[in-house]
């Protein structure tokens, strides 16, 4: 049986993240991943947005986390030479109702420090991004974006540095306790187990599933999983915009926005459609209710330059009808299991966060 300081399961940013701030710290760490390469799911699944944190309340783990992480992230792409662009971002307001809600929004992000936020009337808007109607929008300067390949890769290149590894096809079905370490057992009939003093359960849309197979942990402190699946369309030929556009968020989403790739491709989303298993499918049956959404703020859209791009999921533990939940970062302080913690509904702006979670976690097991 192999031994090690720590098993992070999950090679996601959030896991990679993890496991790299444990390495860096002197663990002997290994990440089990079940798929065949590193950030196969929500983090290669989604946006590509770094997050200012202007939407999360200021006392909770996402603003904290977000507006850290933004920091950390953009210094890190820097250093590395991942590319990267501060856009800024638009969030407009198509309707005098929604007024109020941008108003919230500029009060919770400078509650949580986020710099820069400023109005923009619609004249100002015109000259900048004559392709969008609005009647008020606030422009966040920090929003950016990134190449998240390149960034995973490199966090998998650090936490190798440091002498951490990566063991991929390795689905961990269940964690036991052998007195103060735990056993890391991989699928299969004969599958080994991997022993070890700390357990990072970063499995994403797993975590749930995973928290409920350590032995040991009482049922009542593992939440109820949700799952939403998110469609993106990508926009043919020339781009319209040259920043990234959000309408005021919806209930479990941030809206049907525009977001730009390094190249400058354009695409609209997510939506929300709530699942009961991850479910990657992309059903065309949407497109009529994204042309809505999308002509409130961009009416001169050609639904025929619409073609569907890709599908990701959320891992959520609130579900429909229920307020968002904050990022669960369940530490030995709360379940009473040594060197276990479980990271629950690390969604957006999980991957934003990723680094400044790393520390986090990392402080929470050493």
């Amino acid at each position: 049986m192999a031994v090690v300081d720590c098993v992070v399961v999950g090679a996601g940013a959030a896991g990679l993240a993890c496991a790299r701030a444990l390495a860096l710290r002197g663990q002997h760490v290994l990440v089990a991943e079940a798929a065949g390469a590193v950030g196969t799911g929500a983090s290669s699944r989604n946006s590509g947005v770094i997050h200012a944190g202007l939407y999360y309340p200021a006392a909770s783990l996402k603003a904290r986390l977000c507006v850290e992480g933004r920091r950390l992230l953009y210094e890190y792409l820097a250093a590395r030479g991942i590319a990267h662009r501060r856009t800024g971002k638009f969030i407009v307001a198509a309707s005098p109702d929604e007024i109020p809600v941008l108003e919230q929004y500029l009060a919770t992000g400078q509650a949580s420090g986020v710099e820069g936020l400023q109005w923009f009337m619609p004249p100002a808007m015109a000259r900048l991004e004559p392709a969008v109607h609005c009647i008020l929008a606030l422009y966040s300067p920090e929003t950016g974006i990134f190449d998240t390949h390149g960034y995973l890769l490199a966090l998998q290149a650090d936490l190798e540095a440091a002498g951490g590894s990566v063991a991929l096809h390795s689905a961990v079905v269940r964690v036991t306790r052998a007195g103060n370490e735990m056993e890391v057992w991989l699928a299969g009939a004969d599958a080994p187990a991997v022993r070890a003093r700390r357990v990072v359960n970063a499995a994403g849309l797993g975590a749930v599933a995973l928290a409920r197979s350590v032995e040991g942990l009482d049922p009542a402190l593992v939440p109820t999983a949700y799952f939403a699946r998110g469609r993106y369309y990508a926009l043919g030929g020339p781009a319209p915009f040259t920043r990234l556009i959000y309408p005021v968020a919806g209930p479990a989403g941030l809206g049907i926005h525009v977001t730009l790739d390094l190249a400058g491709q354009v695409r609209f989303g997510p939506d929300v459609e709530w699942i009961d298993g991850v479910d990657y499918a992309f059903d065309d049956g949407a497109r009529d209710a994204f042309v809505a959404a999308i002509r409130r703020y961009y009416p001169g859209l050609d639904p025929a330059r619409l073609r569907p791009a890709h599908a990701g999921i959320r891992a959520k533990i609130a579900g429909p009808g229920e307020p968002a939940a904050d990022f669960r970062i369940d530490g030995p302080g709360h379940h009473g299991i040594p060197g276990l913690v479980n990271l629950f509904a690390i969604e957006s702006p999980g991957l934003t966060a990723s680094l400044a979670l790393g520390h986090l976690v990392a402080d929470l097991v050493t």
